[in-house]
């Protein structure tokens, strides 16, 4: 069975430093704003490492992945 992931993403907090772009540029891209946004927020058992790295790579610990039960 394949688990689902939710990221979220406290985007108005986001100080563009671009840590989680290079950490996971599979799933992360810097908008237009010059801030960091995930390209899809829901994932897979897959993309979640990548993710997670990003998540724990984050200086203000704005993106949070969370198991969808």
């Amino acid at each position: 069975m394949v688990k689902k992931y939710k990221i979220t993403q406290e985007h108005e907090k986001c100080i563009s430093c671009g840590a989680c772009v290079s950490a996971c540029p599979e799933n992360w891209a810097m908008a237009k704003d010059g801030k960091a946004k995930p390209k899809k927020t829901e994932i897979t058992d897959k993309e979640l490492k990548c993710n997670k790295a990003a998540e724990n790579v984050c200086p203000v610990s704005i993106i949070h992945v969370k198991e969808v039960k």
